[in-house]
This record gives structure tokens, C-alpha cells and sequence, in this order.
């Protein structure tokens, strides 16, 4: 599901926000003992296959497509992505915000409420590094005035009843940035492109990915 840019925080009823988290986003695909974390592009992270691993293990009897995002938390819970990025500091964790697929059921036609409450229940009591992402529901000033406070990348607003898509001018979900985080300085210098500029065809390989899951 691409994210699409607003300038400011809001509040609203029909939406959930939770935080923005700076790292990797990606796919886990979890099927017969395995995990694959899949990058926007439809490529493997093949550098990450230790937390796959943890993952596996922590989830042995699941079937699962689950979108999130791939990140290296300091002792306070900080995303550091420079750290993730050289693969120093913490070991990584995947921070799960959505299901698309369980069991052979393909979950993205639901609303987003119901499939946050299956992929709580999924995985509840899951010793992996894999977390929940959690939410607040109606009020994202006050969230985004928090992350600010805390030197965090920002918020994302998602309508709560919505379907996945893959189409970014049909995507509910909206990105609002801390303009004064601080690991934003020379981040540039690491990335020759802007990454909502990607061909938002590289999202489409979730569909491929779900099919597969069947």
C-alpha cells in the first residue's frame, strides 16, 4: 500500500495514526517453516536472512503475507537507521502494521480494523522479532506533536475501514513528516533517488506474492 504525502497532521474519525517507523519497508512472506522478507521492488533482503530465521522459528505453524517494516531499535525504542543500514547496533526487528494474507485467505478486501485485529491474534505470544504496531484511533495532532518531541520521522494516517490496494491514487494512507527529524541530515548522500518517486509498479509484486501464499 503506497503512502502519499500531507503537509500537516489532522484528526479525524474515519482514520487511525501510528507512528512512522524509519527503517526498511518490506513484506514477510511466512509459509511451511519459512520466511522471506520482500522489499517494495519484489526483491529479496538476503542480508536480513538471520531475522527471517528468528521469525520462522517464532512462527512455526503460520501462513501469513504481512506488511511492516524492517528496523534497528536503540534501548529506548528509537528506530537508528543508519545503524540498520550498516548493520551495526541492535539486532533488527520486523515491525508489523498489516495482513494481507492467513491461512489461504486473502485478507485485503477487508477493512483495515479487522485485519490490524487478525494480525494482533496472530501474533499474540510469538517470541519472534516480530511486534505489532499499534495505533490511536481519531487523533494524530496529539501523536505527531509526541514523535516530534521525541525526534521521530513522523505519522501515518489510514482510513480504517479501506481496502489494501497498490494503487497510490486509491491509497488512504497518508505520510506526514517531522520536518526537523534529525537522521534526515545527509540521508541525500545515501540515496541517489527520492523513494516515493520509485515505480509504484514495484508494489504490485504483493499481488504476485499473495497468490503464491495460496
Amino acid at each position: 500500500m503506497p503512502l502519499r504525502r500531507r503537509k500537516s497532521a489532522f484528526n479525524h474519525s474515519d482514520f487511525i495514526f501510528e507512528i512512522k517507523w524509519d527503517g526498511f519497508r518490506a513484506l514477510a512472506v511466512i509459509e511451511h517453516g519459512r520466511t522471506q522478507l520482500i522489499s517494495r521492488n519484489g526483491h529479496r533482503f538476503a542480508s536480513f536472512a538471520d531475522l527471517e530465521k528468528l521469525i520462522s522459528a517464532g512462527l512455526p505453524d503460520t501462513r501469513a503475507v504481512i506488511d511492516g517494516e524492517i528496523c534497528s531499535l536503540d534501548k529506548h525504542g528509537r528506530p537508528q537507521f543508519r545503524d540498520l543500514l550498516f548493520h551495526r547496533g541492535n539486532y533488527p526487528c520486523f515491525l508489523a502494521f498489516d495482513l494481507l494474507r492467513h491461512d489461504g485467505k486473502d485478507c485485503r478486501r477487508e477493512r483495515l480494523l479487522n485485519r490490524k485485529q487478525e494480525l494482533r491474534r496472530v501474533l499474540s505470544g510469538s517470541d519472534a522479532r516480530i511486534e505489532y504496531v499499534d495505533y490511536v484511533d481519531g487523533v494524530g495532532i496529539p501523536l505527531f506533536e509526541q514523535i516530534c518531541k521525541h525526534d521521530l520521522e513522523g505519522i501515518v494516517a489510514k482510513q480504517k475501514h479501506a481496502p489494501y490496494v497498490t494503487d497510490r491514487e486509491a491509497s488512504t494512507w497518508f505520510k506526514i513528516r517531522n520536518p526537523k527529524y534529525s537522521q534526515w541530515a545527509g540521508r541525500e548522500k545515501l540515496f541517489e533517488r527520492e523513494r516515493s518517486g520509485e515505480p509504484v509498479a514495484g508494489w504490485h509484486s504483493c499481488t504476485l506474492l499473495c497468490e503464491e501464499a495460496a
